[in-house]
């Protein structure tokens, strides 16, 4: 893999930004050398019920726009995608370190996790490093998302808290930074927080773009999200691989983390917890919601990101396979938890099958045209 010379340049030490080795200033995007559809449709027998619009940018590394889908570079919120960005002042300044912080913690900084024990007690210890606990995190509780995740509080009667929000690794990351930089723990959420800024300004340098052009609004779990067009997300991921590659020690040490802690960064049926152990740490993948994905092939120095336009989740993970498979990333045979995304059936209150969720070609989209007169 060719890795370009503005990515392979080493890091100063004690550089206290999370900026990515000599940091783009500016790219602009080529038409695409190619375009495809990668909307996902819902059969049910010989009719398109329904379709899901799907936008997606493909961009390696130099910021060539390999492929796209509808609008590569529409405007959206990046949302739990910019994890791995977001975490990258309190990692290059060496504040994590400090620590103490290994893998684990680097994993779930990372991770729109399940509410698993395993990542509640993850949760709970960086907080005790820091001296603080559950109520100093402004996220809020919610039911998590991996189905062990939730038996588990049913079956023992717990409450929900807050360290069972999918956000709590992202949020005692951005803590332990507020403490770095003896800045006020309170309100470290808000957007003109130094905690923030500091975010806005790593995000920004991933993807090649003045921090004035990145829209910012509130997140899910109250922190800012960031909106920018898919193409520079994609070449963020693009960007975040082939420093891995090339030897920057964070940008490594997050894909390492990663991929080597999958079930860390989503739980025990979560789609990008499968996808990574399915692809043997070759593809670094990010879910987001509103139908946001980033990932990006590893040793292809290839990012990509897609956006399903009415942010319907089912129509996410069939996007985001097509895709690998198109660039041949994905394991043959597919694994079951995998094969059932590519193709899901519809069925009825009586357990038939009656149609099915896929992304569509040509002939889909002639049939959808009949059922619109």
């Amino acid at each position: 893999m060719l890795i370009p010379d503005a990515l392979a340049a080493p890091v100063p030490p004690g550089r206290s930004d999370g900026h990515p080795p000599q940091a783009a200033v500016g790219v602009g995007f080529v038409p695409p050398a190619a375009v495809r559809c990668l909307d996902v449709v819902v059969t049910r027998g010989q009719l398109v019920e329904s379709r899901h619009r799907v936008h997606a940018a493909v961009v390696d590394a130099s910021g060539a726009l390999l492929e796209a889908a509808r609008d590569p570079e529409l405007r959206v919120w990046w949302r739990s995608c910019a994890k791995p960005f977001q975490i990258m002042p309190l990692l290059r300044s060496g504040g994590f370190d400090a620590l103490g912080w290994g893998v684990e913690e680097l994993a779930l900084a990372c991770a729109s996790h399940g509410g698993e024990p395993e990542h509640v007690a993850i949760a709970t210890r960086m907080l005790a490093d820091l001296g603080l606990e559950e109520g100093d995190l402004a996220c809020g509780p919610h039911e998590p998302l991996a189905s062990r995740g939730a038996r588990v509080v049913r079956d023992s009667g717990q409450r929900l808290t807050r360290l069972h929000n999918n956000c709590s690794g992202k949020h005692a990351a951005m803590l332990a930074r507020a403490r770095q930089l003896g800045e006020p723990t309170v309100g470290y959420e808000r957007p003109l927080h130094v905690v923030q800024q500091d975010c806005r300004v790593a995000v920004a340098q991933w993807s090649a773009m003045a921090t004035d052009q990145i829209a910012v609004g509130v997140d899910g779990c109250g922190v800012s999200v960031f909106g920018l067009p898919l193409a520079n997300m994609a070449f963020a991921y693009a960007r975040l691989v082939a420093a891995a590659v090339a030897g920057d020690a964070p940008s490594r040490r997050v894909v390492s983390a990663m991929t080597g802690e999958p079930f860390l960064v989503g739980g025990s049926d979560r789609f990008d917890t499968v996808l990574m152990e399915a692809c043997g740490g070759n593809v670094v993948c990010k879910i987001g919601a509103e139908g946001v994905h980033t990932f990006a092939i590893i040793d292809r120095g290839v990012g990509f990101a897609i956006k399903v336009e009415d942010g319907t989740p089912r129509a996410q993970f069939p996007a985001v396979l097509a895709l690998l498979a198109a660039y041949g990333a994905l394991p043959d045979p597919l694994p079951e938890a995998l094969r059932e995304h590519v193709q899901r059936v519809v069925r009825n209150t009586r357990g038939e099958v009656v149609g099915a969720i896929s992304v569509g070609g040509q002939d889909v989209g002639d049939r959808w045209d009949l059922t619109h007169g």
